[in-house]
């Protein structure tokens, strides 16, 4: 996959099929255009394009009230690849770029910088300042500037459509099995392994703490979950912790930190990928550290118990 982050590098093409758009998630509403895409340009025989926006447009319109973010720019760059993407351009979303008209940044970037035979979104695509621009302005342009418009329905699961809201909802309340239904794989985060106040140590239960990659990235809800946990091309089965640890500090940041089953190696600094299988408990206050122990004890059972259905 050839991957550009500046228009100046593309070179123009008329035989292209392209999609747009944030992408956030990359879950199977997503993968349902993509795959059309890739058919619609197997049998035009065109070029497959995808545009995408970095920093997300939400976070540039409104800053700290924007929600976190369900992929990175480098996993939504994997995911791309493995659904076999051949050319991606990330455009930088700035103040000055969201104020451009649906109109003015369809023809000045995709028109007459990249080249255009085929567009391809789903139904209730938007774009431009405002979100203004939709398939109707698609369809008007293409009669004008000679491409044309393929939509995509909505992918459902139960009949309900799913979506990037749906799939943040779900993990907020610790629904899991249905944010990776909706993602069509688990939900994961990568990072690297840093030094923590090794209180998991002493209790009998040694954590890794994991420094997230990228500031804006959305956690489940607070809790307990059952995880698989990866390095180095290992993967290990797991507990991880999302919390303030509230049996020992009434206050502090979140802290994400995993208890790997039978594994004692030192991982400091080691970079890792934790995938979230299932929801376990919410985080609790215990009245003791013993306390603490007996639960997680039950904790260790229960992890054990999901990670091997899912295997």
């Amino acid at each position: 996959m050839r991957i550009f982050y500046d228009l100046s590098e593309v070179q123009k093409k008329e035989n292209t099929v392209l999609t747009l758009g944030t992408f956030d998630g990359l879950h199977l509403g997503h993968k349902k255009i993509i795959e059309k895409l890739k058919k619609r340009a197997l049998f035009l025989n065109c070029r497959s394009f995808v545009v995408t926006f970095s920093p997300h447009p939400r976070n540039v319109v409104y800053g700290n009230n924007a929600p976190n973010l369900l992929t990175s720019d480098k996993e939504k760059i994997r995911l791309f690849e493995e659904y076999g993407i051949e050319n991606l351009l990330i455009v930088n979303f700035t103040k000055e770029f969201s104020q451009l008209s649906s109109e003015s940044f369809f023809k000045n970037y995709i028109i007459e910088k990249i080249g255009l035979k085929e567009i391809v979104v789903g139904y209730d695509h938007h774009f431009g300042k405002g979100r203004s621009g939709d398939v109707n302005t698609l369809r008007k342009m293409g009669i004008e500037f000679g491409f044309d418009v393929t939509t995509v329905e909505a992918f459902k699961i139960l009949n309900e459509p799913v979506n990037s809201t749906k799939i943040r909802k779900a993990l907020s309340t610790g629904n899991i099995k249905t944010a990776n239904s909706y993602l069509g794989r688990e939900y994961s985060f990568n990072g690297t392994v840093v030094s923590g106040d090794k209180r998991g140590r002493k209790l009998g239960f040694p954590t890794a703490n994991i420094s997230i990659e990228g500031n804006n990235k959305l956690l489940p809800v607070l809790g307990i979950y059952a995880v698989e946990f990866s390095f180095d091309s290992e993967m290990h089965k797991g507990l991880l912790s999302i919390g303030i640890r509230p049996t020992f500090y009434d206050t502090g940041n979140i802290v994400p930190e995993v208890y790997l089953y039978d594994f004692d190696k030192d991982i400091y600094n080691k970079k890792v990928t934790v995938k979230i299988i299932d929801w376990i408990r919410g985080e609790e206050k215990f009245s003791s550290a013993e306390a603490l122990v007996e639960q997680m004890q039950k904790d260790k059972l229960k992890g054990l118990e999901i990670l091997k259905k899912a295997s």
